[in-house]
């Protein structure tokens, strides 16, 4: 039987009523962990440009490809199999190729010639300072849905030179033999503050709400033309003392080729991120100790690449 179609809480960007959206928003946090995003403010133009470019590069033999291979930065091209992201996984390698790009103007990234893809950076920049505008004003409405100051994350420095990483993935629609079973991106769940998704429609993302539930209940996220697909990270799981959720989720092979793009948004690294004092009181006390934001990152990403 196929899993059932999950609709998410759907948030208008357009709205003038923040007061209202916030609401939304805290319930989506505390139930889902997930939601969309509508009227955003990234035109198509803008996401075809980057669907374009992301395709052109991935369509490149592996041999140029792996000219650019991810470098100890986790910065670069990641070939097919080279990554299972359910450290419990039994099938090893996600069906997906993946390249990463870090703060935009970070020198250790890494880029395609531009005599062999002349439209490459400047697409990846655009679509950047885009999406970094949206998680912004996502940030200032997340703060209002804790019951905080719509500032209060640049008040604490957390926007100032935040850390934003982009990842283009390409799912395999031709699945080998030995990888049958295999998942496009096995069950995890993000480290982060907030991640922005963008896909290209085709299916296959699914969540599970419950992750200690037995046997674990999947459901399918069905796909919003024109909407962004947010989902709470462990950091701002960490940060709200749990009250709002980041949730498994995995990609399933479909059999079909399939494009998205993950901006995973972090605040600084030099930033404390402790429970906030919306969050905890004397029957709910924080559950974690404070820990500056690169810090908590480096030691989840260490654990990860070590595997």
């Amino acid at each position: 039987m196929s899993p059932p179609n999950l609709y998410l809480p759907l948030i208008d960007l357009s709205s003038t009523d923040r007061a209202s959206i916030a609401q939304s928003i805290r319930k989506a946090c505390m139930d889902h962990g997930f939601f969309y995003v509508i009227n955003h403010g990234i035109d198509d133009f803008v996401v075809n440009s980057l669907f374009r470019e992301s395709k052109n590069f991935f369509d490149l033999p592996l041999s140029e490809k792996m000219k650019l291979e991810r470098n100890t930065d986790r910065r670069g091209y990641s070939p097919p199999y080279a990554e299972t992201l359910d450290p419990s996984s039994k099938l090893k390698g996600d069906l997906k190729e993946t390249f990463d790009i870090g703060p935009i103007n970070d020198s250790l990234n890494q880029w395609p010639s531009k005599e062999r893809m002349p439209a490459w950076r400047v697409t990846m920049e655009s679509y950047d300072e885009k999406i970094m505008n949206v998680g912004f004003r996502l940030i200032s409405l997340i703060a209002l849905a804790l019951n905080l100051d719509e500032n209060f994350f640049t008040k604490i420095g957390a926007l100032d030179s935040p850390v934003g990483f982009l990842r283009l993935l390409h799912y395999l629609g031709e699945i080998p033999e030995s990888k049958k079973g295999s998942y496009g991106a096995s069950a995890h769940s993000d480290y982060v503050m907030i991640t922005l998704l963008v896909t290209d429609g085709v299916p296959g993302l699914q969540i599970c709400r419950e992750k200690d539930r037995s046997p674990q209940l999947w459901e399918d996220v069905h796909h919003v033309e024109g909407a962004l697909i947010i989902n709470i990270g462990d950091m701002m799981e960490r940060w709200t003392n749990c009250t709002f959720r980041s949730i498994v989720h995995r990609v399933v092979a479909v059999g079909q080729e399939r494009y998205s793009a993950a901006f995973f948004l972090n605040p600084n690294y030099d930033c404390v991120v402790e429970c906030l004092e919306s969050c905890c009181s004397e029957t709910s006390p924080p559950r974690f100790p404070p820990i500056k934001s690169g810090d908590y990152l480096e030691e989840r990403l260490r654990v990860a690449y070590s595997r």
